[in-house]
């Protein structure tokens, strides 16, 4: 827990698909590698941006056993193993633990939502398996996860923090009471680290760009800040993580296969994003390739 906690750069991995639909091992290696490369501390494996909603189980576990297996030694392993059923939950952080990894990412249930008590007795449940960090996405889940809420919670012994996405001052309140943080929003995660104290950020941008994220965990930087809102800004112009995959396929780091209900960016979109693209250098994106990419050039599987 104490080496989760020192980790200020995490990045919600990109599960990237072959043509037939099924996740490409080989691309996903290849994706974990550039983190690496970067400095990146630890990965989020199967979480919103990995789609692990559109993953089966069966998948999502083999992903979080194979992440742990082939990238262990040089990366933080934190398996998406919430749901929003508490049998599940906790059938999968046994399995994930079982696996090997670190620790586990944990959201309340969402859609068919709980009382506070209801959700607490939830986390309580997959803590007691191990180390977990909490997921407060009020956007997503329709329930926004109070100091009310998290502070009983943090006295468990396996509580390492939460993925706040409820800005800035709610991460200041937290860590000034010694809860750690890490910005679940990349545009405010600069400020975060620097002006409220955060512990740092499980990013998106860092699929696309992870050694400026590593550059903006590090220390204050302004002008790289400013320079990089535009991209975040973009990947998130649609839901996550739309817009993170239309990048990657443009780049030609991941093959242009969507899982649907996912769908590409639309031309209009690409374009601005090809001119934010073209702002990176090669050394400072993931994928070599600039393409604006034609509509039928992506395919769309289930």
């Amino acid at each position: 827990m104490k080496e989760i906690k020192s980790a200020s750069l995490m990045t919600a991995i990109k599960t990237p698909f072959n043509d037939k639909g099924d996740i490409d091992f080989n691309i996903y290696d290849q994706l974990v590698a550039e983190q690496i490369k970067a400095g990146v501390d630890g990965i989020v494996v199967g979480g919103t941006t990995g789609e692990g909603h559109l993953l089966t189980w069966e998948e999502h576990l083999i992903l979080i056993a194979h992440s742990v297996h082939k990238h262990g030694n040089d990366l933080l392993i934190i398996g998406n193993t919430g749901s929003n059923n508490t049998r599940e939950a906790i059938k999968a952080t046994q399995y994930g633990f079982a696996a090997g990894m670190d620790a586990t990412l944990q959201i309340n249930p969402y859609y068919g939502r709980s009382s506070f008590a209801g959700v607490t007795e939830h986390f309580h449940k997959v803590l007691d398996i191990g180390p977990g960090i909490i997921y407060n996405v009020p956007g997503r889940t329709g329930q926004d996860l109070t100091p009310e809420l998290i502070e009983p919670l943090s006295k468990h012994k396996n509580f390492i923090g939460v993925k706040e996405c409820n800005g800035n001052e709610r991460i200041a309140y937290y860590e000034e009471r010694g809860i750690a943080c890490w910005s679940g929003n990349d545009d405010e995660s600069a400020a975060g680290r620097h002006q409220h104290g955060s512990h740092g950020v499980i990013s998106v941008t860092s699929n696309i760009a992870p050694s400026l994220m590593r550059q903006l965990m590090d220390a204050p930087n302004d002008s790289l800040q400013q320079r990089i809102l535009p991209l975040m800004n973009w990947l998130f112009c649609e839901p996550n993580p739309i817009a993170i995959n239309t990048a990657l396929m443009m780049t030609g780091a991941v093959a242009p296969n969507f899982r649907m209900p996912y769908k590409a960016l639309t031309l209009a979109q690409r374009k601005q994003g090809l001119e934010l693209l073209a702002g990176l250098s090669l050394d400072e994106r993931v994928g070599k390739a600039l393409n604006l990419m034609v509509d039928e050039d992506f395919k769309y599987c289930y």
